[in-house]
């Protein structure tokens, strides 16, 4: 196996088009990774995230690493759609939602060296539903890349030292893909798959709940057993994608 591929990642998963049923989209394909991590057993944590108060995720920021991690998710990378009727739809009419999943790999030691002067650090009370215990005090974390631009967030753990070393985490990821990406466009013509279906307008999936259907739209093919996969039984998909799609990274 390819070092590459054993990579670590992390994945980010944002509400699209859809309002509520988006966010609540979102925290279905969050749960069927981790799922599908654990069922591999590899190791998970989140780094960040913004839930709903119907118990969606307008955004959630996690790392999966411990095993052939980025061979099998780099393919989820795009924007995922879902075709069903919402628990909030009174008329029993079917919605179509997006939620965008964003693969990155995390930078090895040393890969990506960031200036403490290069950058501003905030902290701020944690936002979400309910009132929860981190609202009461700073924890949160807000950090800016001034060379870059870039913006990064943590509110979930309990301390400032904690969200700042997710934060700081999130950032080295989202460098390195910026790294990554200027690289590409000097040598377009050897582009990777995975950066061509991250293309935020690209809806790679559908997931159809009235005809129990995922289809990859990349690869044409469909599968008629959406709750198993929704529970984490990836594999018949991603070996797929591994079959169909690595040959035209060659």
């Amino acid at each position: 196996m390819n070092q590459e591929n054993k990579k670590s990642v992390i994945i980010e998963i944002r509400a699209g088009t859809g309002g509520e049923e988006a966010a609540l989209f979102s925290k279905d394909l969050f749960r069927m990774y981790l799922k599908y991590a654990r069922a591999q057993n590899w190791r998970e944590k989140i780094l960040d995230s913004r839930p709903t108060e119907l118990g969606g995720f307008k955004e959630i920021i996690f790392e999966l690493k411990n095993g052939e991690v980025y061979s099998k998710m780099k393919y989820e990378a795009g924007v995922h759609r879902v075709q069903r009727v919402p628990k909030t739809e009174k008329s029993g009419r079917v919605h179509t939602s997006t939620a965008t999943v964003a693969v990155l790999s995390t930078p090895k030691k040393a890969e990506i060296k960031i200036k403490p002067e290069n950058l501003r650090i905030d902290f701020y009370r944690a936002s979400g539903p309910g009132g929860q215990y981190v609202n009461r005090r700073e924890t949160a974390v807000r950090i800016l890349h001034l060379p870059t631009g870039l913006i990064v967030t943590s509110q979930v753990e309990r301390s400032q030292l904690q969200n700042k070393e997710n934060a700081m985490v999130i950032l080295e990821a989202r460098l390195l893909k910026r790294r990554l990406q200027e690289e590409e466009k000097k040598i377009s013509k050897k582009r990777t798959t995975q950066s061509a279906w991250a293309k935020r307008a690209e809806k790679i999936r559908t997931y159809n709940f009235s005809q129990n259907r995922v289809t990859d739209h990349r690869v044409g093919k469909s599968w008629h057993n959406l709750e198993k996969i929704l529970e984490g039984e990836l594999d018949q998909v991603v070996r797929a994608l591994q079959k169909n799609l690595e040959k035209s990274e060659d």
